[in-house]
């Protein structure tokens, strides 16, 4: 199975050939020589493509077995993959339904009462929300052991802690060399070389 693992890279990385499946291969091969962080690296891409609770199951194992942070294992996290899962088919629905009702409004824009165009615009706000509100998140892996967190984008700021090699935090923009990413509840900044971002 190792063997395999180089065409896997090479169709994924040069082909841009890639799959779920695919990825939960090269995450097995990674976890089997011992490469647990590209493994949760793997694991994530594949989640992010098809979230399902048997891969964020096997990626909260992996995290517990190495004491890495970044990996909760609550309802809130069970609920969100399910919204994950849903969120793109239900976000289309929304945004044809709001297509199909704007034109049929403008198309009585004489005749429609006034109430109907405030449902329409209650709904679109619904929908802006909705994008807002449950969009996935971006995430990042600690490419590297102890990965220094700081409380600002240089070198001088004050060290908040050190990250280990597999570490997940929420990436919330980056500045310079930085990423901003969220650490106990508040901003924390990390040199981009020392994170993957999973996209």
């Amino acid at each position: 199975m190792a063997q395999s693992y180089p065409w896997f890279r090479q169709a994924r990385e040069q082909d841009g050939i890639q799959s779920a499946r695919q990825l939960l291969r090269m995450a097995y091969i990674q976890e089997t020589l011992g490469h647990y962080p590209a493994a949760l690296y793997y694991l994530s891409v594949a989640q992010v493509w098809q979230p399902r609770y048997g891969t964020w199951r096997k990626m909260v194992a992996l995290a517990q077995e190495h004491r890495l942070i970044g990996y909760p294992d609550t309802w809130r996290q069970s609920l969100l993959i399910t919204l994950h899962r849903y969120y793109y088919r239900l976000l289309q629905g929304s945004l044809l339904l709001a297509i199909v009702g704007g034109a049929a409004l403008l198309a009585r824009r004489r005749t429609a009462d006034r109430a109907w165009w405030g449902i329409y615009a209650a709904y679109l706000v619904g929908i802006g929300l909705f994008l807002n509100l449950l969009a996935p998140v971006r995430v990042g892996l600690v490419a590297r052991a102890r990965a220094p967190l700081m409380a600002g984008p240089s070198a001088g700021s004050a060290w908040l802690t050190t990250a280990a090699a597999g570490d997940r935090f929420e990436v919330r923009g980056h500045q310079d060399i930085w990423y901003r990413v969220q650490w106990q509840g508040r901003d924390a900044y990390i040199r981009r070389p020392d994170l993957l971002v999973v996209e």
